[in-house]
């Protein structure tokens, strides 16, 4: 049983102002981000922008996790099978697996039924015509940091300990070949659970990164695979730029929720865009020190 600071906290109990680079106009040029560090101790929050919508790419991996444990029930033992899909897709970012559980679990109703069970205010599933790209599903970073506020505090024991217990293991390298430590686990001196998300980055590591995929074959049509060109807008979400989102808790016994989404120029390089979410998301962490 995880150890978990057990303190049902009002979201949105304070704000404070963020230190730079938090406003839009001091973030380098062609970026955008929403971005929410809670502290569930004192109920504190700082915040900016949380409630834009960005694409989700993988970040939507929470919503399939939940909802099939959700679904389930807490007494369901998950099969062998299952949990060969689940573990690597919340761990390494799987898309295969994040497409079976889509397309089972009911597609975009999963989205529906998350949006209801905890109450989010800016998350909507794909429109009909790409109800099978879960990439994008619009989100927020306050809905985010809810929907971890939820699995901590709400959510049966089962639920909380399996989903945290399974992004404290996440992966330097995600089954796709890209490196997910940027962010939360190389900005913050105590990372707990993670889940990351990425898109419109090209099909393939850039040259000379470290995480090779073991299997090179990629899914071409997952959301996390395709390039900037191929995402076409829809409604007010922007499904052009290149996005990069970091998620998860830090501190001892999950006590603060960090939650920094981005969108990035089509130009920049998965390096470049790494360093400048992770330096976004230290800045936002120490806001709140």
């Amino acid at each position: 049983m995880r150890k978990i600071l057990s303190l049902a906290v009002a979201f949105a109990a304070s704000t404070a102002v963020l230190a730079a680079p938090a406003s839009a106009a001091e973030l380098p040029e062609g970026m955008t981000a929403g971005y929410v560090v809670l502290d569930r101790r004192t109920g504190e929050t700082v915040a900016g922008n949380e409630h834009h919508q960005y694409r989700s790419a993988s970040l939507v991996k929470l919503f399939i996790a939940l909802d099939y444990l959700e679904s389930h029930g807490p007494d369901y033992e998950i099969p062998a099978d299952d949990l060969a899909l689940l573990e690597p897709m919340l761990r390494s970012s799987n898309d295969d697996a994040a497409s079976v559980l889509w397309v089972r679990d009911g597609w975009e109703e999963i989205v529906n039924r998350m949006v209801a069970k905890i109450g989010l205010t800016d998350t909507t599933p794909p429109p009909a015509e790409k109800r099978g790209t879960w990439g994008y599903t619009a989100v927020s970073a306050a809905d985010v940091a809810k929907t971890y506020e939820y699995i901590l505090e709400k959510a049966h024991p089962k639920f909380r300990d399996f989903i945290m217990d399974n992004l404290e293991q996440a992966t330097k390298c995600a089954d796709d070949g890209f490196d997910q430590s940027f962010g939360i686990p190389s900005a913050l001196p105590r990372p707990g659970a993670v889940k990351q998300g990425w898109s419109g980055f090209g099909a393939a590591p850039a040259p000379g990164e470290e995480c090779v995929p073991a299997n090179t074959k990629r899914v071409l049509a997952s959301p996390e695979a395709r390039s900037a060109t191929e995402l076409a807008s829809s409604g007010d979400v922007d499904l052009t730029s290149r996005v990069m989102h970091t998620s998860g808790t830090a501190d001892r016994g999950d006590r603060r929720i960090v939650v920094v989404l981005t969108s990035q120029p089509t130009t920049l390089s998965w390096a470049d865009s790494a360093d400048r979410i992770t330096d976004l998301t230290r800045e936002a962490y120490r806001s709140l020190a």
